[in-house]
């Protein structure tokens, strides 16, 4: 059985580095201890790692009583301070909404196919989104999410980073990135 790719899939992976901006403007809700450190960390984060190909927004709010979103402004929450990693990841989560949104068209048929693969998702906390349509586009927004921390941490710290993610939100969407059947699933489809 031969494997190939889903075109709509390529085109996403293939133009994710044609839409990157350089500066961005990180403000505060509240003014907090905890909403300055976070600042101060995605900032550091921001000049240890080359993200010039993940940012799409101009400007991100924290705000230490929110569930991190993307829109209409990036928002980010206070939760991480002690895991570089995991906030990394959640920076590039909603950046990465932005970027899918950017490319309607080939999110819309991606998010097809992921309908033929996967008939039936689930809704609602831990294990999908807030609907099932925002469960399709997580089962891409993840697995994007997965790709860049891979190549931002490397394959041990993704992997960790997505195993922390597997047991806390989206549970099921992340769970597919560690079967192999249902990750392949995800970007490729069969021929004979």
């Amino acid at each position: 059985m031969k494997k190939r790719a889903s075109l709509p899939f390529i085109v996403l992976l293939l133009s994710i580095t044609s839409y990157g901006q350089a500066k961005i403007d990180i403000s505060l809700k509240n003014g907090s201890p905890g909403e300055i450190q976070t600042r101060d960390q995605l900032q550091r984060l921001l000049t240890t790692y080359d993200l010039s190909k993940l940012l799409f927004t101009k400007s991100i709010l924290i705000d230490e009583k929110a569930i991190p979103h993307s829109h209409p402004t990036l928002t980010l929450h206070t939760r991480h301070l002690k895991d570089d990693d995991l906030l990394l990841s959640t920076f590039v989560h909603e950046e990465l909404h932005w970027f899918l949104v950017q490319k309607d068209k080939e999110t819309k048929e991606a998010m097809k196919d992921l309908r033929a693969l996967f008939p039936k998702v689930p809704v609602g906390f831990p294990d999908g989104a807030e609907d099932e349509e925002s469960t399709y586009l997580h089962l891409l927004v993840n697995y994007l999410e997965y790709r860049a921390d891979r190549e931002l941490l490397g394959e041990l710290r993704a992997k960790q980073v997505m195993e922390f993610w597997s047991s806390d939100h989206y549970t099921w969407v992340y769970k597919r990135y560690w079967n192999e059947r249902a990750t392949s699933a995800i970007y490729c489809s069969s021929t004979s």
